[in-house]
Order: structure tokens, then sequence, then C-alpha cells
């Protein structure tokens, strides 16, 4: 049983879209992503460096563009399908509830609120890797932090203002590495609150679909039936945390036995090893990477 993962903002590399760029029909449909987000995706993923493609109001849309022309060139069609926290959109592009061109000017509102939300007050995100779940938590709280996304396999991600973040790099929970990641806000947290009434608003007016793959949300791990509460999900998780570990629960229980994590991969996947013992894993991160892919699925079918 085959499981498709979109990964999340922090995933993103410079020059990771350089060799897909080679193939026509991921090209193409770059293009036409491109046209309806506003942004110069090629560029971006070709050319700008990883500071640059930092800025969420650049790095989101790159991200679920990438994902959804991954899909397409890969033209694996999977059990089930999930996204980390802005991989939701792509996720839920693939699975047939956005449209492509509406996949792109919901998240670029989405990204354009976040960013304008985080340059309103200096904030960040920090991965807490090791340490007993509950020293782990417990320091991030009392760092003054949040837990805004709780991956399983040993990472929960703290996000908050930058004072909270760095007091919990100075007191780290026991066995455990705390690692700067590279946002530019506190996602998934109150400091993202003002980002939400537009995309709300952007969201009720668009036609959405209702899945025709099973996908799961990030609010709950759960398998979502209804295309309209897929999305509203998808606003308020903009504020609520990312709980990845559920969706792993959810894939395990579901008896998936392969996860293909779309480009730029790897992420998800080195969680998975962890959290998903006896899962599969194949990350895409070039575009040679596109056959090997595909007999993973076929194998996992």
């Amino acid at each position: 049983m085959l499981a498709i993962t979109c990964p999340g903002q922090g995933a993103q590399k410079s020059g990771f879209l350089s060799s897909f760029l080679e193939l026509d029909a991921f090209s193409a449909q770059i293009d036409e992503l491109q046209a309806a987000s506003g942004i110069d995706l090629r560029q971006h993923g070709t050319e700008s460096d990883d500071e640059t493609i930092k800025d969420t109001s650049l790095a989101q849309p790159l991200l679920v563009a990438s994902a959804i022309a991954c899909a397409a060139e890969l033209g694996v069609t999977p059990a089930v399908v999930a996204g980390h926290s802005v991989g939701e959109i792509a996720a839920a592009q693939i699975a047939g509830i956005f449209t492509p061109a509406d996949a792109m000017r919901f998240v670029s509102v989405r990204a354009n609120g976040m960013a304008a939300a985080a340059a309103a007050t200096p904030t960040g995100m920090s991965a807490v890797v090791g340490g007993q779940p509950e020293d782990v938590l417990a320091a991030i709280e009392a760092a003054g932090a949040s837990p805004a996304n709780v991956n399983g396999g040993g990472q929960t991600v703290a996000a908050g203002s930058l004072d909270s973040l760095q007091a919990l790099a100075d007191n780290p929970p026991e066995r455990a590495r705390v690692i700067a990641l590279p946002v530019a806000g506190a996602f998934h947290t109150d400091f993202m609150a003002a980002a939400t009434e537009d995309l709300a608003s952007t969201a009720s007016a668009m036609d959405v679909s209702d899945p025709q793959v099973r996908i799961l949300s990030n609010s709950d791990g759960s398998a979502v039936a209804d295309g309209r509460e897929y999305v509203d999900r998808l606003v308020k998780q903009v504020t609520n945390p990312v709980r990845w570990d559920l969706c792993q629960e959810t894939l395990l229980n579901s008896g998936v036995t392969g996860m293909i994590e779309l480009v730029p991969g790897g992420t998800l996947a080195g969680i998975a090893r962890r959290a998903m013992k006896g899962v599969e894993t194949f990350a895409i991160k070039s575009a040679a990477d596109l056959d090997g892919a595909r007999e993973f699925a076929a194998a996992h079918a």
C-alpha cells in the first residue's frame, strides 16, 4: 500500500529544481503554476540562494508548485496522500480538492499573509531532536515557546519569539539537540493570527471538490472525505500545531508499506524511518530519482 507525502517549509534547498526543469512536461507545468502564483518559480528553484528562498512569500509557493509538478511527472496514484504544513496544499491538489491554479492562488495568499505576520514580530522555529517527549514539551513551555510541529520520530519543532528560542537552545531538554530552522516566523502559533482573515475569505470564494484520493489532515491525522471541510482545516492550521505524528500513526494503522516523499524529499522520509518501522521510504531529490520512484510505487501498489 503506497502513500505519497509532500514536504513542508524548511525542506527547500538552493537549485533543487534544476534537474526537473530539463523535463518538458514538468517545465511546462511550472510555467502554468508560475503564472497562477505571480512568482518566478524557475529563478527561485534554480538560481536563488538558500537565504533568498527562506522568505516565506517565496518558499511556500515554490514548495507547493514543486510537489504538484513532481506528482504529475511521477504519474502514480497512491492509496493515501498527506502533506506536512504547507505541503497540505499540494496534497489537496494531488487528491483533487484544488485545481493546480487554485492551489497556487491559495498558497500565495497564505504565504503573503504569514510573511506579513512574521515581519510584524521577530519570531522563528527550532527543531528539538531527541529527548523524552514529556521532557521536550516541558522545556519548550519553560522557554516560553510553543510546540508548533509534533513530528514523531524524536522530533518536535518549537516556535516563538527569538528570545524564547534562544532560551530553549541555552537550556535544551536532556539528551536533545536544538537546531534553528530556515524559516522566518513562528508558524502554527497565535503569532500567525493576522494571516487567517484573508485566507478564510479566499477559501470561501473557491470552488473545491471532494478528494478522489484518501487524504489526511495535520490537525489530528484523520482522513477527511469532504473537500470543503479539508480547506477549512487548512485555514485553521495556520495557527494550530501540525500533528505529523498522528498522520504517521494513521498511515501505519492503514497498512501502508511504502512512502514516497516528493521533491525536495528527505525530511519526511527521515522522520518516517525513525517513526514508521517496517515502512519503506523513497525520497525524490532530483529528476534522476523518478524512475526509481515509479518502480518503488509499483512494488507497493
